[in-house]
Formats: C-alpha cells, structure tokens, sequence
C-alpha cells in the first residue's frame, strides 16, 4: 500500500511518499522569509504555500497515481480550538488529491505528524503511554502521549510559559546576523566557540519553564561585544538546562522512562545527543526532526491498515 503525506506549517511546505510503512520520499521547500525578518504572517505563509505546492509535487519523484489514501496536517494540535490558516493550503491540495484519485482523505495534527516522524527515524514504536517534547518556533511543550485510533490522545504536563526555543533562537540568531530561521546556522555558529561559559540562570518550576530571560541575558551578552559564537553557545546551554530541570522533575513521577525528542529544535545535535545520553531519549534525525509530511504520511498508512 502506498500514501501520500502534505504538510504546510508557517514556514516549510512538505509532502512525503510512504510505501509499506517506509518513507520512499520526503521533500520540503522553506517558505522565504525577508532579511532581518523573525517570522511571517499567515496570510504571507498562506501565498507562499500556493506558490510552492506546484514544484513540490513535480519535485516527487514517485508515481501518485496509484496511492491508496492521502494524509494531511489540518490543525497544530489535537485540541479543541486549534487553528492556523497556513494548513488550510494543504487541506485544499490534499482534498482535490483524493477527490480525483477516488481515495479516503484523513486529517491529522501537524504535532501527532512530529512525533510519529520522530519515532520512525528513531526506529521506536510505543503501545502504551509515553513522553514527547514539541520544540519548534511556535511550540515548546512537554507532552503526556498515549497511542489511540488516528494517532495519538496528548495531554500538555509541561512548557514554556512565555517564549519557545525556537523563537529564543531566531530572535538571537537574527540579532547576531544569522539568517532566519536560525537554527542550523547558529548550532554551527556554537560548536566554534572555544572557552568556559558563564552559567546561565534558569526558570524551572515542576515541569514547566519560563524562556524570556534566555533573550535578555544573550543580549547582554552581545551588548558587552561578547563573541558571536559564546553567544550561541550560551544559548543551547541555557536550552540545555532547561531541559534538563524539566525532564529530571518530569522522572520523578513518570509512568514511563520512554521519552521522544521532536520539532525542529531537536535537530540540533548538542541537545538531542545530551538527552540520548542522560535519558536514553529517542530523537530523530535532522530530516526528521524538521517541518516535514513523513509522520502524516506513516500516520495515513495506519488509519489505511486498521480500516
């Protein structure tokens, strides 16, 4: 059996191939955003999703004329009220999709596509209850998961309170020249820096954190004419430890130690080999961990398998 997964977030379009339950195909264009620039708005991520679905699917270089069902990321998140324009761009390509191939359509939360495309690069499948941390721009959460019919019934147990990671790192990451977004260019920007770090001072309440102060004591640093490179190095150690007070209090009273590391900020290696290590963490490889359709076409294959 063969599916095709669409996905369009604020800042990538994506569709993926997944054949017999293995991704044949995963291909993504960034949505550009100006110089200078730490977003986009959702009527500009909308226009840009138009422009881009046409070279996306020439870009495919598997044969969609034979899928038997077709996936797509309707909403961020399984929760009531949950909504963002930008996905209505793929809703719409993947609906005319399956409407003329004669195929079922099923809609899925770009977060339960995140952490099913986490678990398949990290080659886990879990039956039963288990942890995931979202971090991305827009989401810094820590999830209670547990496996049910279409995907997955999540519960929020942690957090950002304020600002994610990700916008921590753009907001930065652009401040020191970096483009946007800046994840990749300022993790090779930290793994120059050469020296001791100050500290950084954390939030850390239970399971659940405060970010903004993350930004004010970089800027600092850049205000002081501070390196560059010990600026983003302080940055991913200032996530670091944040993430580990969050996980430490998280095992206190955890039904389970199986913990999946997903979004686009577990790409980055310093952190997702720091929870590998302490954690035994499942994390996903950066094409993975990345705005992509792989779990929404894998999460298609399942709903296709238990009809």
């Amino acid at each position: 059996m063969k599916t095709l997964g669409i996905d369009t977030s604020n800042y990538t379009t994506s569709a993926s191939v997944c054949e017999n339950g293995i991704i044949k195909e995963n291909v993504r264009i960034g949505l550009e955003v100006s110089k200078g620039g730490v977003g986009l708005r959702q009527s500009d991520a909308v226009f840009a999703h138009i422009k881009n679905i046409p070279q996306l699917m020439k870009r495919l270089e598997s044969d969609i004329s034979d899928i038997d069902a077709v996936g797509v990321s309707s909403k961020p998140r399984d929760a009531e009220g949950s909504y963002m324009p930008c996905f209505l761009s793929g809703v719409s390509v993947a609906t005319s999709v399956a409407r003329a191939l004669n195929v079922p359509l099923y809609e899925f939360s770009h977060q339960s596509g995140h952490i099913k495309a986490a678990m398949y690069s990290a080659g886990v499948n879990f039956d039963d209850t288990f942890y995931a941390y979202h971090l991305s721009g827009g989401t810094f959460e820590l999830l209670e998961v547990t496996p049910c019919d279409g995907g997955y019934a999540v519960k929020i147990i942690g957090g950002s309170r304020d600002v994610t990671a990700g916008q921590l790192i753009d907001r930065i990451g652009v401040k020191l020249g970096l483009k946007f977004p800046c994840g990749a260019e300022l993790e090779k920007l930290a793994n120059t820096f050469e020296g001791k770090l100050p500290k950084p001072k954390i939030s850390v309440k239970d399971t659940f954190c405060n970010m903004s102060g993350g930004e004010n004591l970089c800027e600092k640093l850049i205000n002081e004419n501070a390196p560059p490179s010990m600026t983003a190095a302080y940055l991913t150690e200032f996530i670091r430890l944040t993430l580990e007070k969050m996980t430490d209090n998280l095992l206190l009273n955890a039904k389970s130690n199986n913990i999946i590391f997903s979004g686009g900020v577990s790409s980055n290696k310093t952190l997702s080999e720091f929870m590998k290590k302490k954690y035994g963490a499942h994390c996903a490889e950066p094409q993975f961990s990345q705005d992509n359709a792989a779990g929404i076409a894998l999460l298609c294959m399942e709903k296709l398998n238990d009809r």
